[in-house]
């Protein structure tokens, strides 16, 4: 068997090039790109490499680590898990800025692979520049700190390593039951460092992806649940989007006349307007989603981790009386709830859960219709919500009082809605477009009012809700859909929180669209404080001596080089809409919208610690109140 000298560096980026997905009958490479901070630690081995010969790799210069791989993240989740960049950062402060994203990657199941370099394999010139030291372990580097947030980790210092290394990272990285952060750090050393290595390990490698088939216990017992249930609920989940099984839950739905409910990660898996889809299921969901859960003695899980924002922080059902039936790929998610599991691919097991459900009907009937009917009637209603600084309207959050609601009117210059400009946003864009969200108060407007009329246009990232992903993320949109337009939705929290990637869209020309509403605040944490009892402290954006803060984010994005628009009225958004469609160049669309003018739960409760002991009363009737609710809900 032949060998080929290479660096450690050239052999990663060689064995990268040759990496191939099989996927229902298409074969396609699997890692489009990497995604680069050059720093002392990869510039001269990964960076090398990719300057000599990049293959097919398309190489992206970024400007912050946990922005780039944010970019990195939503263009596999995009791509429905089946594409990929790389991600290389320098040793120290460059690995650190991993972590964020590594977790974010991790908690939503998504794979991609991250390259940080390490200190010194032989340590003879430790330390070195940005290197930690501990005095239990000499061992220890940046890098350990990734360990937690990674699905595989490990620290090349030989580089024969990194032949076992790279196939076990991609193993788990194409596995849907496991898929989620790679982690291989690589000494910087032995980044450059030579090896004969085997001809063998740089052939086309196909990885397979192959949709596991449910048994026929698993079926059997699937079927005998459902057909024994009066009211089932399918919760479609980020499972059901990656598996494409969109078809078959309509068919499904329509045929036995079972309503579907949505996580943030299953939104737009099936459109919208489908006349059995109820919307957002749970805290940060609709009225009538959560009525049929209340009404369900079936819920049937497709692809759902279940988390606390899916179950109102288990209360949203009626556990007395419901059965839970779960359908994931994951063991682990399948065992929530003490369902009966079904350990295989979404789409597969409905499709030969069909014919056996021949004859069934639910008891739900015209109560899906008029539910969904209520519901529109509500977002309609919301959508026309107007304030004055004179009158505001009776329906805002908290204990905001009025003369505070005067001073950001005043202020701000504005009497704009946060639902009323979201609403037309979503009335004005073209319906293929594609959004995204992650952390405040709009990935819950976005789950209740936005209307997907087109499958897989809704991407919020809602498995950790990582402040600064929105406006990265929407790189990684672009990345996935070069013809579509990309929106970004994003508080000016989150904005301030990491914008990186907006500049990188615009060096590299990628048009991307950024949607700032700007409370000037953290406007989310906000509501959970005054829900709770306390004040608005510290999450309102003041100056040293109490004025709220009016940032001029359109100046900011004309300096670095997008074309900007402030709009604070429905008109005015509906032409900086209209116009940012006709631009080449990425823009930025600034919304100074008022606080406590998003929409609150539905039905829904959500669990969150209240201090026990308060001198005050508003703190000691929540506590009192969540004691009470905490009655109702499942402890395991």
């Amino acid at each position: 068997m032949g060998t080929i000298r290479l660096t450690t560096a050239q052999a990663l980026i060689k064995f990268l090039n040759q990496q191939y997905l099989y996927v229902d009958g298409k074969e396609f490479p699997f890692v489009e790109g990497i995604f680069n901070v050059f720093g002392h630690g990869n510039v001269l081995g990964i960076g090398q490499a990719l300057e000599q010969d990049p293959g097919h790799l398309r190489v992206i210069q970024g400007k912050n680590e946990q922005g780039m791989a944010h970019a990195a993240m939503a263009y596999s989740k995009q791509m429905l898990r089946q594409k990929i960049y790389a991600v290389t950062t320098s040793v120290g402060p460059g690995a650190a800025n991993l972590a964020a994203a590594a977790g974010t990657a991790l908690a939503n199941n998504i794979p991609v692979l991250l390259l940080p370099a390490d200190t010194f394999a032989s340590r003879q010139p430790d330390p070195v520049l940005q290197q930690v030291e501990q005095e239990y372990s000499a061992s220890v580097t940046t890098n350990d700190a990734l360990k937690p947030v990674s699905r595989y980790w490990d620290r090349i210092t030989r580089p024969e390593q990194l032949m076992t290394s790279l196939i076990r990272a991609f193993e788990v990285m194409t596995d849907p039951g496991k898929a989620g952060p790679a982690t291989i750090c690589i000494s910087q050393d032995v980044e450059v460092e030579a090896f004969d290595f085997e001809e063998a390990f740089f052939e086309r490698r196909v990885h397979y992806l192959d949709r596991k088939l449910p048994t026929e216990r698993e079926l059997m017992g699937a079927a005998e649940l459902i057909k024994a249930s009066k009211k089932p609920l399918i919760i479609v989940g980020g499972g059901a989007k990656y598996s494409e099984a969109r078809d078959i839950l309509i068919a499904l739905s329509e045929k036995h006349d079972i309503p579907l409910v949505e996580t943030q990660a299953g939104k737009s898996t099936v459109e919208s307007t489908f006349k059995n889809n109820l919307g957002g299921m749970g805290i940060t969901g609709t009225l009538a989603a959560n009525k049929a859960a209340r009404q369900a003695d079936l819920i049937i899980g497709i692809g759902t981790r279940y988390t606390d924002f899916t179950t109102s922080s288990k209360t949203a059902f009626n556990f007395e009386s419901t059965k839970f039936l779960n359908i994931n790929v994951s063991r682990l998610q399948a065992y929530k709830l003490d369902a009966f599991q079904v350990v295989a691919d979404a789409r597969t097991t409905l499709e030969q859960l069909s014919p056996m459900l021949e004859g069934y009907k639910s008891e739900f009937g015209n109560v899906i219709t008029e539910l969904k009917e209520q519901w529109l009637a509500e977002r309609d209603r919301l959508g026309k919500v107007t304030f004055s600084r004179e009158s505001f309207n009776p329906e805002i959050k908290g204990q905001f009082r009025q003369e505070v609601l005067n001073e950001y009117a005043e202020a701000l210059n504005t009497e704009f809605a946060q639902t009323a400009a979201l609403i037309t946003i979503n009335d004005t864009i073209a319906p293929d477009s594609v959004i995204i969200g992650s952390a405040g108060s709009l990935p819950g407007d976005l789950q209740r009012l936005w209307q997907s009329t087109v499958p897989n246009t809704y991407h919020l990232e809602y498995g950790y809700s990582c402040m600064g992903y929105e406006v990265s993320g929407t790189l990684g949109l672009k990345l996935a859909h070069p013809d579509k337009e990309v929106y970004s939705m994003v508080g000016d929290g989150s904005f301030l929180m990491l914008h990186s990637e907006f500049i990188t869209a615009i060096q590299y020309n990628h048009k991307i669209n950024i949607l700032l509403f700007d409370n000037s605040g953290f406007g989310c944490i906000s509501n959970l404080q005054m829900e709770h009892g306390s004040g608005s402290y510290f999450c309102e954006f003041r100056t040293h001596d109490n004025r709220i803060m009016n940032i001029d984010y359109a100046k900011v994005a004309e300096g670095y080089g997008a074309k900007a628009y402030r709009a604070n009225t429905v008109d005015e958004l509906k032409a900086a809409l209209e116009d940012a469609k006709k631009q080449s160049v990425s823009t930025l669309i600034e919304m100074k919208v008022l606080p406590k003018t998003m929409t609150d739960g539905y039905d829904a409760w959500w669990h969150v610690g209240v201090a026990e002991v308060s001198e005050q009363e508003n703190v000691q009737k929540a506590f009192e109140a969540k004691q009470q609710k905490l009655q109702t809900a499942k402890q395991y």
